[in-house]
């Protein structure tokens, strides 16, 4: 499975972007889905995840009312739209999957996923 991670900018405080992953691959679907950032010198941190049915969504505190995580199916596609943008939400953002997690739990720690996109830098200026 191979992800590809795109839609990453420079946007002022306040903006919006919207994210890409888009699976490919011999994969039927690409499970549980998240999204995670990483700054220089830190932990790569868990942002949002969905399950494979897009019934479960999950987001860490900081972002809650702002970013939105779904899927399409269809297109092997999840999304990020992330709105209100902050400062401190510059970073390297990775998209992550497991093809095989068909449950209604999707996982929050890295280490629940086995495959990653390259990042997408996203930068806010204030």
């Amino acid at each position: 499975v191979q992800l590809q991670a795109s839609g990453g900018g420079l946007v002022q405080a306040g903006g919006s972007l919207r994210l890409s992953c888009a699976a490919s691959g011999r994969t039927y679907s690409s499970g549980a889905m998240a999204w995670f950032r990483q700054v220089p010198g830190k932990e790569r941190e868990f942002v949002a995840a969905i399950s494979w049915s897009g019934d479960t969504t999950y987001y860490v505190d900081s972002v809650k009312g702002r970013f939105i995580i779904s899927r399409d199916n269809v297109k092997k596609t999840a999304y990020l739209q992330m709105n209100s943008l902050k400062p401190e939400d510059t970073a390297a953002y990775y998209c992550a999957a497991d093809p095989q997690n068909w449950t209604n739990v999707p996982p929050t720690t890295t280490a629940g996923y086995r495959y990653w996109g390259q990042g997408t830098q996203v930068t806010v200026s204030s």
